[in-house]
């Protein structure tokens, strides 16, 4: 007997979905928490018919066995691709008796060609993350003994602080401020920023307990952190704060949210730390921004100067700008001025072979006050699969690069350099920053790791979650839809920030003790690194070690 049930060539069986729901109807009470829960609505209550044979009737008048058909309510999981499964457990979550769980699936080889749906690129958020990195083998050996005595990173004060602003020396200094009448501002600030994650793309929920956490730091630990608010502007009542201190405004080429932030210079209690031009970031290297539709809602249409429910691209360039010089002329100056020269004022760029030539013009524009450099393994963004997994420059190559070039013209002091891009990608974040810091950078910038430690982000590299970018995040990290967000708590976000700090600080001090520094970071003390990989030793003129 045949089933009446429609297959076509394009039917796709639960089998052939990245991710199968397992479902005992034995522990299930039928609660529904689990397709209420469920973000992408993957699954949904079913009503089902079962034969049951009953030997005690006998025979019917056929002379066949009697059998009775029962109807039963379970779940059902769906196999639209529109509706399928992100494996982010949240109905393992709510589920009171476990009756249900996610279950990834053994087809991952073909599951690429079934889920182009419509001819339309797989929808994803998350970053590939390409495991034992160059990051992740690098080794500190210089551990002072005898010589230079080691410090006790438990008894010690330690200065881990670091510089964002054009440090010009004295000679420089004095002639600059008899040409133009003042002296570039420096702040003061701890090595570890919260790079740009825009009030947009995150949740208002997540956004605030990143600030709350950050003015906590600052006001009651005193660790002056700072965090860039990302593309596309940020609340009033942050700009008109006295918080504003500790954050950095960061304008990018769509220029969002920008006439709101000119038109409250006016009101603003303090100054922001810095303000950071965006030119490229890692997550898209090449690509410009874009923020899907599904995210602009009426809040962030108002924040953002734009109508609610369109999508909000960013040029992968500033098409106002067609060279270096021209852009240093226009975007960093006129910044300048807007706050009247009392705010530093620098780019950020992808990582790329480029970089060099961008920062060879820096070197010759005091007004620049450093750069950013976002690696190739940066970000969570909304971007192709081709343009994260095959475009980009890795991060330690390219700040090495810069580094030793500023050391050439002997302003290794002078311009700092910050780097970001899969900074902790596998849990090492101390190690990475410590690394990448004696390669030559004053700070590292994290996103992704903040998220993941902050507000427990379900996405991983095996194609968990990672569904980011339509707005259907199932913590409400990143959606703008209330229903969502409502379940992150803002305060329990700040706690873990501040958590994650003080775990950094002291990590960083177990790193540096050793090497008898504690007044100032080892910014290029590439002597005390190693790699049992000699092409990648030579590559990064550090210590080959086996």
């Amino acid at each position: 007997m045949f089933s009446n049930k429609p297959v076509t060539p394009s039917t796709l069986s639960v089998k052939d979905l990245p991710w199968q729901i397992l479902w005992n109807k034995d522990k299930c009470n039928l609660c529904g928490q689990c397709t209420a829960v469920c973000p992408v609505n993957a699954i949904e209550l079913g009503v089902f018919r079962k034969k049951f044979i009953e030997p005690p009737v006998g025979l019917d008048i056929n002379g066949t066995l009697a059998c009775d058909y029962k109807l039963y309510y379970g779940i059902r999981q769906k196999t639209d691709p529109a509706y399928k499964c992100v494996g982010c457990a949240m109905c393992n979550m709510v589920c009171p008796n476990d009756a249900i769980i996610p279950c990834r699936s053994d087809e991952a080889d073909k599951l690429r060609f079934h889920m182009d749906r419509g001819g339309q690129p797989r929808r994803r958020g998350g970053r590939r993350n390409v495991s034992d990195g160059i990051l992740d083998r690098i080794k500190f050996i210089r551990i002072s003994m005898l010589t230079d005595p080691a410090l006790d990173a438990g008894r010690h004060e330690f200065e881990l602080r670091t510089l964002l602003g054009r440090v010009l020396p004295p000679d420089k200094n004095l002639k600059f401020v008899q040409q133009q009448g003042w002296i570039p501002p420096v702040r003061e600030i701890y090595p570890l920023i919260i790079g740009g994650m825009s009030f947009g793309a995150l949740s208002p929920t997540m956004w605030e307990g990143l600030q709350l956490g950050v003015a906590y730091l600052n006001e009651e630990l005193n660790l002056p952190v700072r965090i860039s608010t990302g593309e596309g502007g940020c609340p009033q009542r942050l700009l008109r704060s006295r918080f504003l201190k500790y954050v950095i405004l960061q304008i990018a080429s769509g220029y969002f949210g920008w006439d709101e932030i000119i038109h409250a210079i006016p009101d603003m209690k303090e100054d922001p730390c810095a303000i950071e031009i965006k030119y490229g970031q890692g997550a898209k290297p090449g690509d410009g921004g874009l923020l899907m539709w599904y995210k602009v809602n009426k809040l962030i249409a108002a924040i953002r100067g734009v109508p609610t429910g369109v999508n909000l691209p960013s040029p992968p360039t500033h098409q106002t700008k067609y060279s270096i010089e021209e852009s240093v002329a226009k975007m960093i100056q006129s910044m300048y001025m807007a706050w009247g020269f009392r705010v530093p004022v620098y780019p950020k760029i992808s990582g790329t072979s480029t970089a060099l030539a961008v920062l060879n013009n820096l070197t010759r524009n005091q007004y620049a006050a450093g750069l950013a450099i976002d690696g190739e393994d940066g970000g969570t963004g909304a971007a192709y699969n081709v343009s994260m997994n095959h475009m980009g420059h890795p991060i330690a190559s390219n700040i090495r690069d810069c580094y030793l070039n500023l050391v050439k013209v002997g302003m290794q002091n002078e311009i700092p350099l910050f780097a970001g891009g899969g900074v902790g990608k596998t849990g090492n974040l101390t190690a990475n920053a410590a690394a990448l810091i004696m390669l030559g950078a004053s700070g590292v910038q994290v996103g992704k790791y903040i998220m993941q430690a902050a507000a427990g982000c379900l996405g991983s590299e095996s194609d968990r979650c990672n569904i980011c970018n339509i707005g259907l995040c199932p913590k409400g990290i990143t959606s703008q839809d209330a229903r969502l967000y409502r379940r992150l708590d803002a305060e329990n976000v700040a706690q873990r920030v501040v958590d994650l700090f003080l775990s950094f600080d002291t990590e960083l001090k177990k790193i540096v003790a050793p090497l008898g520094r504690s007044t100032s970071l080892p910014i290029g003390m590439a002597d005390a690194l190693g790699i049992n990989d000699r092409n990648a030793a030579e590559r990064l003129r550090i210590n080959y070690v086996v």
